[in-house]
């Protein structure tokens, strides 16, 4: 399995286990509340779930909605599906959650993680905090290193685009110092301040993930028979 296709595993367990979702309420979860996967193409949705319910994690159900049982017969559509976490798919999120390694705080995942830190202990979330501060403070300074070395032959624009990089990464260390200094308090996160990770439209950005394939609109054909 790609760190993409777990990634996107992951966010799917992780909303249904709040709740059974048919697959167009889950594209519109991942689009609107989890802005991190705008950057998924839509196309790898369906085959992600077959594959859930093939590991029974999830199980398909007939849509139980008034409206879908009457407009099938006038419409030709068959009624939706709706996707509903088992036991063992909570069995395993619920494992997914616990981890603490490299994976759960690279520049791919840790998005994904902190979508979700609403569901993880206090302990193993302090973890995946100090993991990602500690790893981008290791990438800062080869940055300042890298900067010192090449400065005198870099052209202004060059150096000016180091230097945004440089700001980015010691604007999520800052963010990231907060979120630990609350979590060792033991208080509760409120507010736009603590919400979410600080966004940098650069591409490859620190907690940004990369948009190799678009972000399709809402209305992608194929949705509505599911």
């Amino acid at each position: 399995m790609s760190r993409r296709s777990g990634i996107l595993e992951f966010a799917v367990l992780g909303l249904l286990r709040e709740s059974p979702m048919h697959g167009y309420e889950l594209r519109k979860r991942l689009n609107t509340s989890l802005g991190v996967f705008r950057a998924f193409s839509y196309g790898s949705l369906y085959p992600c779930l077959k594959t859930l319910v093939a590991n029974g994690w999830l199980i398909e159900e007939s849509g139980g909605a008034q409206e879908d049982a009457s407009a099938a017969p006038l419409t030709g559509r068959r009624a939706k599906i709706v996707y509903r976490l088992t036991a063992e798919g909570k069995e395993h999120f619920e494992e997914l959650l616990s981890q603490t390694g490299p994976d759960a705080y690279e520049d791919e995942t840790f998005a994904a993680r902190f979508a979700f830190f609403g569901q993880t202990s206090r302990d193993v979330r302090m973890r995946v905090l100090e993991g990602r501060r500690s790893r981008l403070e290791e990438r800062l300074e080869k940055m300042r290193a890298s900067l010192a070395r090449t400065r005198e032959r870099l052209d202004d624009y060059t150096l000016e685009l180091q230097r945004h990089g440089m700001e980015s990464v010691e604007r999520e260390v800052r963010w990231l110092n907060e979120l630990i200094e609350s979590e060792r308090a033991g208080r509760d996160l409120k507010g736009p301040t603590h919400g979410e990770p600080p966004r940098d439209t650069t591409e490859g950005a620190p907690g940004v993930l990369p948009r190799p394939g678009g972000d399709p609109g809402p209305d992608t054909p194929g949705d509505t028979a599911t």
